[in-house]
């Protein structure tokens, strides 16, 4: 395949030529492809486009592109459709030019995309990947916690770094998001990069990297990074509702449902309470199924063939009853294990609430409403 590794630059003259020395020589170690590196200079004052263009002298595999700076999303996206269209990329990095990201890791993620990965992540938080050690403590807590709220809420946990920028992507993917990505101008390109592509079902991974403190020239990240992300984020889940919220969201009208249901057939009809809350459930049950159908999971939304529909009808109810056996579990051993105060039990049913949700969100995502597609 043909990969390209795009390098964003704007002054960064002491760091693009020994960057471009030694992907070279990381490029020796690649068999399989045929490497090539784009740099996308932002019309840097500093002279790095003539250090480019050295290059270019030594290596034919260097291209370079320039345009006004716009910030680094639209830097990349610039230097992604130069790739794909004029170079006839088939895969392309994300890579930052000061040294923060080790070009020997390279083969690593082409590694994954040979096994079919659409996206591979440089990870600082899984096993084996690390932040720089003499990193100030308000600058571990801005990455760590700044990671933990995109994660929260976007609601996606499986994935453990969203913000960094060293990243292989298969042209395919970039091309079915290319139209969505084109407003994103600054950092926030990455976290909306990998959330869209988790959106349209693209096979994502990570591999561990070590990041490093850049040595020359000044970091560009600053406040504005932060304000675009938060507004992204918040923008996101009032648009397109993490599945999870959505869940909620549906739980939250059955219970108002089966609660007015209940109160009317007690109060008004006069029905004995333990046969009203029963009915009252089973109306609530219908709800979460037709809006969990076409809502909550309206990507997986059952077959309207009528056996389908039973019969996953019969298996949501079911599952469903877990649920209230969790809560009662959960009561009676706090009461036999500690104690039956008032505050324990308060406590013992929250938590059961909770592990009641956990369990129906992972039933109907496993059984009811079971993703075809490998993970």
């Amino acid at each position: 395949m043909k990969v390209v590794v795009i390098v964003p630059t704007y002054n960064e003259k002491e760091n693009i030529g020994r960057l471009i020395d030694e992907l070279e020589q990381v490029f020796k170690k690649v068999t399989k492809h045929h490497m090539h590196i784009l740099v996308v200079d932002d019309n840097s004052p500093d002279g790095t486009q003539a250090v480019v263009k050295t290059s270019q002298k030594k290596y034919k595999n260097v291209h370079l592109i320039t345009g006004k700076k716009e910030g680094l999303g639209k830097a990349y996206f610039r230097g992604m459709e130069y790739a794909s269209q004029n170079l006839k990329a088939e895969v392309m990095f994300e890579m930052d030019a000061d040294f923060q990201h080790d070009p020997a890791l390279i083969p690593s993620f082409l590694s994954k995309i040979d096994q079919g990965y659409d996206l591979v992540i440089g990870s600082r938080y899984i096993k084996g990947g690390s932040i720089p050690k003499n990193w100030g403590l308000h600058r571990k807590l801005f990455s760590v916690f700044g990671n933990l709220i995109v994660r929260t809420m976007l609601f996606n946990f499986s994935h453990h770094d969203w913000t960094t920028g060293y990243r292989a992507v298969r042209t395919t993917l970039y091309q079915k998001l290319a139209d969505q990505m084109a407003e994103f101008k600054g950092y926030t390109f990455q976290v909306s990069f990998l959330h869209k592509a988790f959106l349209a079902g693209a096979k994502v991974t990570e591999v561990p990297m070590h990041f490093k403190d850049r040595v020359y020239g000044k970091s560009k990240i600053g406040s504005e990074y932060i304000i675009n992300l938060l507004g992204y984020l918040i923008k996101t889940d009032l648009t397109n509702p993490p599945r999870f919220l959505r869940f909620l969201v549906v739980g939250t009208t059955g219970f108002i449902i089966q609660t007015v249901i209940f109160t009317y057939l007690w109060k008004a009809t006069g029905m004995d309470p333990a046969l009203a809350t029963i009915v009252g459930a089973e109306f609530a049950i219908i709800s979460n199924f037709v809006l969990n159908n076409f809502w909550t999971f309206s990507d997986r939304k059952l077959s309207m063939d009528p056996k389908t529909l039973i019969t996953k009808f019969i298996s949501f109810n079911a599952l469903s009853f877990g649920s209230p056996i969790i809560q009662w579990l959960t009561i009676k051993a706090a009461n036999n294990f500690i104690n039956t105060t008032d505050l324990v039990t308060s406590i013992a049913y929250i938590t059961g609430i909770f592990l009641g949700l956990i369990w129906n969100y992972a039933m109907y995502s496993k059984v009811v409403w079971k993703n075809k597609k490998t993970d």
